[in-house]
């Protein structure tokens, strides 16, 4: 593919106005809708945004290269735009960006065009181009610059090919062989930051004589993958990734782990430093995660209790959805068919079967980011004998639950990472038995014990007390515990606030089958895109023409609880939009109490309120506290200049 029918001329923005990141995300965005890249801005500038939270993707040099992959695509594009003065894109150099590449993928786009994108991000390592890019004052330009660098590169590269086969047949077995690295390159998305490590490290390699193979983990899935026989003759290894890749394969070697913006701009270091041998060796035996050279820490406890936690309820969430939702289908259904009738029964068993998962794949995922696929197991089974659904298997009402499955997934990850640990020194010979034997049967034993003597007795007692709590609360701690977790579904709006919430409710509604709190998270969770929806709505001036669209759709989201419809609002202005949305879902979740509304079901905001007992004040609750969070956004948030011309 040629590489201009990505750099289209009529996508291309020679002289960007924005003065600041959001609005150069919002102008690079607009012109993609008004040239039908794109058919929908508010989902596409989601994912940009998501990508930019993750981490900026202004790579230094006055470059930034903007992101996202999306049903919104409808073709491949890249939109070149250029600020004469530059603008503060938060660059990890922290020097103002002047050229962007604002890069938009389809969901199901083909190898062709991803090898493209591949392309056009690793020309970006030449300073040549960017410098000839800085100069250009046309579309057309731009694209005969793309063109003769792609051409020259495809000449220096069929050149190095050739001159390294000539070099491989003369070469004699008594002379020095050049060292040889392996690297695996890797971001979320796989499309920029993925080439452009991979192009850089191969420059670098070039230009000090080494022999390097990078694998990439990118959109198009695992290239140039590393072979035992690379690993094993391999002096060392470069890992630059965001993202979780394989790591025990590399057990023994020297290595370094580093972020994929690493390779881009310190390609020479990184490949000076395995040279030197002045890095560790990787031990996969202790964790999956090698420690940096430097000492550096990937983080603190919480933030590894917390991604520990979010494994395992990212996992968990289609079971609660689906059965959830089949299984409010099925009560609805009982309505008019009867509780005899085999279309209720299956309906509602379905539900009950996928429900029946949620707590051992809770804790099995738990289990296995902590200690890899080996914790998969024991975590698994300590959530099944946690479940109330294994009750009568154990032929026993002890069982914990929903925190006991939580207890039970940290258990068996940090049971397995100990036994890694205990049989670190056994000899090579018996190292096929510690994932095929050891590591099964003891991890097994120690987390089945602890669940059925320990965990399961005392934490059976803690969720009957839960219960006689819930059941027996008054009216004024109800409301105030509504109101607190209602307003923890708004701070962040799909972030830690607001799984912690979310959490919490599963957890009393699985252990109680009461759903006076799912109520509360509910109407907490449905305001933040209502309330856009509302402002936009009624004071339109106040907002872009970007955000008027996506608060048409936040109707629809905000109704079935999609949350994150508030994201983009909420990124643009923070201040307005998060303290809006907090004081209407505290208001609205407090109100569910008051009228001891219940909700048994784990999702689907209002199309599960035939469900609901005193459904009209279910439905009264989240009209009231949209229209006040609505009301507050739309009077508080200034109007801007920009934002004024409709």
């Amino acid at each position: 593919m040629d590489i201009r029918e990505l750099l289209l001329k009529d996508v291309m923005i020679m002289d960007l106005k924005a003065q600041n990141k959001n609005d150069a995300i919002d102008e690079m965005v607009h012109k993609y809708f008004e040239q039908g890249v794109i058919d929908d801005e508010s989902i596409y500038k989601a994912d940009i945004i998501k990508r930019e939270a993750e981490s900026t993707t202004g790579i230094g040099d006055g470059i930034a290269m903007p992101h996202a992959k999306d049903k919104a695509v409808k073709r491949a594009t890249v939109l070149f735009a250029k600020s004469e003065q530059g603008l503060d894109f938060d660059a990890l150099d922290g020097q103002p960006v002047q050229l962007f590449f604002m890069i938009a993928a389809p969901e199901g786009a083909n190898n062709t065009h991803l090898q493209a994108l591949a392309a056009l991000s690793s020309l970006l390592i030449n300073p040549d181009l960017v410098a000839s890019l800085k100069q250009a004052k046309t579309p057309d330009e731009v694209q005969q610059l793309f063109a003769d660098a792609q051409s020259a590169k495809e000449a220096e590269e069929a050149a190095d090919a050739k001159a390294e086969a000539e070099k491989k047949a003369t070469e004699v077995e008594t002379t020095g062989k050049r060292p040889y690295i392996v690297a695996v390159s890797a971001c979320p998305n796989g499309i920029a930051h993925t080439y452009m490590a991979e192009a850089a490290l191969i420059k670098s390699a070039k230009e000090k004589n080494i022999e390097i193979k990078v694998e990439t983990n990118g959109s198009e899935g695992v290239k140039h993958r590393l072979t035992a026989d690379d690993i094993a003759r391999a002096d060392g290894v470069v890992v630059t990734a965001d993202k979780k890749v394989e790591m025990g394969r590399f057990d023994g070697k020297k290595l370094l782990n580093r972020p994929v913006i690493d390779g881009i701009n310190k390609s020479d270091e990184l490949l000076d430093k395995i040279e030197a041998g002045d890095v560790s060796i990787y031990h996969a035996a202790v964790g999956d995660e090698p420690a940096s050279d430097d000492g550096e820490q990937k983080g603190g406890l919480w933030n590894e209790i917390y991604k520990d936690l979010m494994n395992g309820v990212s996992h968990m969430l289609p079971f609660v959805v689906g059965g959830g939702i089949i299984m409010a289908f099925s009560f609805i259904l009982e309505r008019f068919v009867g509780s005899g009738s085999m279309y209720f029964t299956f309906f509602n068993q379905l539900g009950n079967w996928a429900f029946a998962f949620l707590v051992p794949i809770l804790a099995g995922y738990i289990a296995e980011s902590i200690g890899d696929l080996p914790a998969l197991m024991p975590g698994v089974v300590g959530g099944f004998m946690a479940n109330t659904a294994a009750a009568n298997v154990l032929k026993t009402t002890s069982v914990s639950g929903f925190i006991g499955g939580l207890l039970a997934g940290f258990l068996a990850g940090i049971v397995i990472n100990w036994l890694k640990k205990v049989f670190k020194n056994v000899p090579k010979s018996l190292e096929g038995l510690k994932p095929m034997l050891l590591y099964p049967i003891l991890s097994l034993l120690i987390v089945g014990v602890a669940m059925f003597f320990i965990i399961n007795p005392v934490f059976a007692a803690v969720n009957a007390w839960i219960t006689h709590v819930l059941n027996g609360m008054g009216t004024g701690n109800a409301v105030l515990l509504g109101t607190i977790i209602a307003g923890m579904m708004a701070i962040d709006m799909g972030g830690p606030f607001n799984k912690a919430a979310y959490t919490f409710a599963i957890a009393a509604y699985t252990s109680t089958g009461n759903g006076k709190l799912m109520a509360a998270v509910m109407v907490g969770g449905m305001v933040p895109p209502l309330a856009t929806a509302i402002a936009t709505t009624l004071w339109p001036k106040k907002f872009t023409e970007q955000e008027r669209q996506a608060g048409i759709s936040n109707w629809v989201l905000g109704i079935s609880l999609i949350t994150e419809g508030a994201i983009p609002f909420a990124t643009a202005d923070p201040l307005h939009v998060i303290v809006s949305s907090v004081i209407g879902a505290a208001i609205g979740g407090g109100l569910t109490q008051f009228w001891r509304v219940s909700v048994p079901a784990p999702h689907g905001g209002l199309w599960v309120t035939p469900l609901a007992s005193h459904w009209y004040f279910y439905i009264l609750s989240v009209v009231i506290g949209a229209i006040i969070a609505g009301v507050i956004l739309g009077i508080w948030r200034p109007a801007k200049k920009q934002t004024e011309k409709a």
